[in-house]
């Protein structure tokens, strides 16, 4: 090989390495173990983890429980090795699991069409935001300081370089939903769309209506966007919205350290050629029997790169099952009743810890604290991970955290954290 890269020795292809960056010692690696050895020591370590311990944090992130039904579905071999649906007649079974879940997310958002899924919400959103840069023709995107913040962060790396400007409008200190004088004083015929998010980063239901009225007064769209797809078991459905960008972790996507995830896109009929990514379509085969097929999917693998509606390279068709298998077990019916559960948790929390805004609430809210690291240090003792202290991304909002309680939450753990934070 360095023959025929005309070198003399292996050091000499690696002179572009900068000598101050190379290591010029031996590597401390341990020597190998056997077979058994490995698991022991993969044992010992899994043995530090914290096993049995409660936990308030949510953000995005939601501690749900998981049927065990879901993972042998995925887990089938027709599943879980297939790839892409590119050739429909081998891939009806895929086909048909992505049509039925387009189907539901339609149902559950009250949109008119979605797509085959989307990597996961903080990449859905940016998506949607230039969705509708493409429906208007318009440049300039605002979007809800109340949205997450870290959705916010990947919003603008998409925006940068496309030459988008990105600006962002405020929150009522007391409600903590959005500031309507302040969203009025910034739309302009300049717009394409605004930008909320329902529940909120606070876990806040904002009024989707009322933004939808001032958005569209200007010619801009509005673009709804959730992190946590239980709250849709019992919030009305996002009708005003013109395009919905979500996350759908909480149904049975365990949080796996942040990902793979799985987001949705979805929007009014009239939009459809916009939709980035793929859909699945019906159609009839040569028999005359009802059949599927990917369709318009406008992605640069499909058409010129500069007329393509995404970069998404793929959909997340194995996460997004988990999803299909979750809302087909839990039903309409049963989604409202977890839902239910999840509002009651919450509200028994905060009968325990006052919320810091008054607005109405979900799963999640924010509670005032001093000195939140040292209380969350103090519930550890006590095996409960506490909240997440807001100060990092709202320095306002320092001495503050974020709670939440889901369907897994006990109460004789609600009544211990209230007892660490009264002291």
């Amino acid at each position: 090989m360095l023959a025929a890269c005309g070198l003399e020795s292996a050091e000499e292809l690696f002179n572009q390495i900068p000598a101050s960056t190379r290591i010029d010692h031996a590597l401390k690696i341990a020597p190998g173990l056997s077979e058994y050895e490995i698991a022991d020591t993969f044992r010992e370590l899994a043995s530090r983890n914290a096993v049995g311990y409660a936990s308030f944090l949510g953000a995005g992130v939601y501690n749900h429980y998981r049927p065990v039904v879901v993972d042998t579905v995925v887990s089938r071999g027709e599943f879980l090795t297939s790839y892409t649906p590119y050739q429909s007649e081998i891939s009806q079974g895929t086909l048909v699991t992505i049509f039925e879940f387009q189907t539901m997310i339609c149902q559950l958002t009250g949109m008119d069409v979605a797509n085959a899924s989307m990597y996961d919400g903080s990449t859905a959103l940016p998506e949607a935001a230039m969705m509708a840069v493409r429906v208007t023709k318009r440049s300039r995107i605002l979007v809800a300081r109340s949205v997450h913040p870290e959705y916010r962060d990947v919003l603008r790396t998409y925006a940068k370089n496309q030459g988008l400007p990105v600006e962002e409008f405020g929150y009522d200190d007391k409600t903590g939903q959005i500031d309507f004088n302040d969203l009025d004083a910034k739309l302009n015929g300049e717009s394409a769309c605004v930008i909320i998010q329902s529940p909120n980063f606070f876990g806040i239901v904002e009024d989707t209506n009322a933004a939808a009225e001032r958005a569209h007064a200007h010619g801009a769209l509005l673009v709804y966007t959730f992190t946590e797809a239980v709250s849709l078991g019992i919030l009305a459905p996002p009708h005003a919205a013109d395009i919905v960008a979500g996350e759908l972790q909480s149904f049975a996507i365990s949080p796996s350290y942040g990902g793979p995830f799985a987001g949705i896109i979805a929007s009014k009929e009239k939009y459809i050629r916009q939709l980035p990514g793929r859909l699945v379509g019906e159609t009839k085969d040569t028999n005359g029997n009802r059949a599927f097929c990917l369709t318009l999917a406008t992605r640069e693998q499909h058409i010129r790169r500069e007329k393509a509606t995404s970069n998404i390279c793929t959909n997340q068709a194995l996460i997004a099952l988990m999803a299909t298998v979750f809302m087909e077990l839990y039903g309409k019916q049963g989604l409202r009743e977890l839902a239910t559960q999840n509002l009651a948790k919450a509200r028994y929390l905060a009968s325990k810890v006052k919320p810091r805004f008054t607005g109405p609430a979900f799963n999640e809210f924010v509670a005032a604290i001093p000195q939140p690291e040292d209380v969350n240090r103090r519930l550890l003792d006590r095996k409960i991970i506490g909240g997440l202290p807001l100060a990092k991304y709202y320095p306002e909002l320092a001495n503050t955290v974020l709670l939440c309680a889901t369907e897994m939450t006990k109460r004789a753990d609600m009544d211990t954290l209230a007892e660490v934070f009264q002291a």
